[in-house]
């Protein structure tokens, strides 16, 4: 199976090598090309790709706001693309403005092109993404006295107790491999866990669950 994408940078050079490198995978497929939020916007209405890789800082409209749009189409029937935030940043705002907006991976431009293959395909698998410069960032953030809003205390106790194990682990980072060898449980029993804490907590995909357990105060920082 195909997985389509929409490359968004304001950088023609930098969308160029993205688009080259993506297209030379047998099984990823460019639809189109963006300079900046606003025609990424448009281009996604159009081509519903699977996944956009999209900058942060761009002109007339930023990433931030075009993952927001972006995200925030999809409808009973259909799913909105999946969002890949790429930059040369890690700065706080970025991270959670990003993952706010919906976004469903967060990778830095500093790291070798060929980790955008396996961050496109880890995204459109449903998994989220981030760099571990971002997560200590993350991390740094909530120990640093935010406290938890009572809608996300709320929500969290909705869950069983074995999904709020599952749910503080998938917010320290573990695969879905990693969750079953903890766990000592099957990997579709994992995926179930998983599946069900989406559903109860009404998050579209694992970036949305760690904003959820750190705002809850379910996840113990150092």
């Amino acid at each position: 199976m195909t997985t389509t994408v929409l490359v968004v940078d304001d950088e023609a050079l930098l969308r160029t090598a993205f688009t080259a490198l993506i297209e030379a995978e047998q099984d990823l497929q460019v639809v189109g090309q963006a300079a900046d939020g606003e025609q990424a916007v448009a281009l996604a209405a159009l081509m519903s790709p699977d996944v956009v890789v999209m900058d942060v800082r761009m002109p007339v409209m930023d990433g931030i706001e075009a993952t927001r749009q972006i995200t925030s189409a999809g409808t009973a029937d259909t799913d909105s693309p999946r969002v890949l935030i790429l930059t040369t940043f890690d700065l706080d705002e970025h991270v959670f403005d990003a993952l706010r907006a919906g976004a469903s991976g967060f990778a830095l431009k500093s790291r070798p092109l060929d980790e955008l293959l396996s961050a496109i395909r880890v995204v459109a698998d449903g998994d989220a993404l981030l760099a571990p410069s971002v997560t200590r960032r993350l991390i740094a953030h909530f120990s640093s006295g935010r406290r938890a809003p009572t809608e996300a205390r709320r929500d969290v106790g909705e869950l069983t107790d074995r999904e709020r194990e599952v749910l503080a682990l998938v917010a320290r980072g573990l695969s879905n491999s990693e969750l079953a060898q903890t766990l000592h449980v099957t990997l579709p029993t994992v995926k179930t866990h998983v599946s069900r804490i989406l559903a109860k907590l009404g998050a579209r995909d694992r970036s949305q669950l760690v904003i959820i357990a750190y705002e809850a105060g379910l996840v113990a920082v150092p």
